[in-house]
């Protein structure tokens, strides 16, 4: 089983995590749910450069009560299907993590993705926006990491989910969620991307930047159907430009760039 805290230090060691996000990242004992996430052995892919896909859809009551769910389960799986066809399918893994804790499916091969549907998705909880945050991109550093620290060239592409400013974090806050982004996006073989649903209040461009997410990486779909397919899409889009190379990768300028 792999050590995250060696990895982390390894992150620390060559530049890549500063303090301030190793001790967001130690501080609790996060260990057990980023090692939930890690997925395939390295020893088990074969590929010569690998992409990480990240998702963490939403799973609050909003999404229910707005009737959001379906929407929401559809533009998962259309990232699936996008990716599947893409040339470069071998070389990306994905993992899906609701906003709540529950793993849909941990780091794999994108052909064994588990696609969204009524029964392994029924969103009815709460907003731990800040706290999940900070362990998803735990989980995608410690992966990189994992990567790095065995030769292997790593991208990863990550899409965060709510249709809500956070309610129910204790542990976390944006700081800390900025800290950590910060930090990855230092290293520009990272990006982090996140999709704010309206829900008629929510400043979700200010939500997002205090979490050191970038302008153009935000997307801000109005509260329909249509809408939240097509931000998913261009999601896809993106992540299929940064699958293809990493001049490819380093060229994207966020959505529509």
């Amino acid at each position: 089983m792999t050590n995250i805290n060696d990895l982390f230090q390894s992150a620390l060691d060559d530049g890549t995590l500063s303090n301030e996000s190793l001790q967001a990242l130690t501080v609790y004992d996060l260990g057990a749910q980023i090692q939930a996430g890690l997925g395939i052995r390295v020893d088990d892919v074969m590929s010569s450069e690998v992409m990480l896909v990240t998702i963490m859809p939403d799973d609050s009551g909003s999404i229910q009560y707005a009737g959001n769910a379906q929407a929401v389960r559809g533009g998962h799986n259309s990232v699936i299907d996008a990716l599947t066809s893409s040339q470069q399918q071998d070389n990306i893994l994905i993992y899906n993590r609701y906003l709540n804790g529950t793993i849909l499916y941990p780091y794999c091969p994108i052909t064994r993705a588990i696609r969204m549907d009524t029964k392994n998705y029924y969103p009815n909880k709460g907003t731990p926006l800040y706290e999940q945050t900070v362990v998803l991109l735990g989980t995608v550093l410690a992966k990189a990491q994992e990567f790095s620290d065995n030769g292997v060239p790593v991208r990863t592409v990550t899409l965060i989910i709510t249709d809500g400013d956070d309610c129910s974090s204790t542990r976390h806050s944006a700081k800390d969620v900025a800290a950590i982004a910060h930090d990855m996006l230092r290293m520009e073989n990272h990006i982090i991307a996140a999709m704010g649903i309206d829900d008629g209040s929510t400043n979700f461009r200010q939500v997002f930047k205090e979490m050191g997410i970038r302008d153009e990486w935000i997307l801000t779909p109005a509260n329909s159907d249509a809408e939240i397919r097509k931000a998913f899409q261009v999601f896809s889009q993106s992540a299929m430009r940064a699958s293809q190379s990493a001049a490819n990768f380093n060229s994207l300028g966020g959505f529509g760039g």
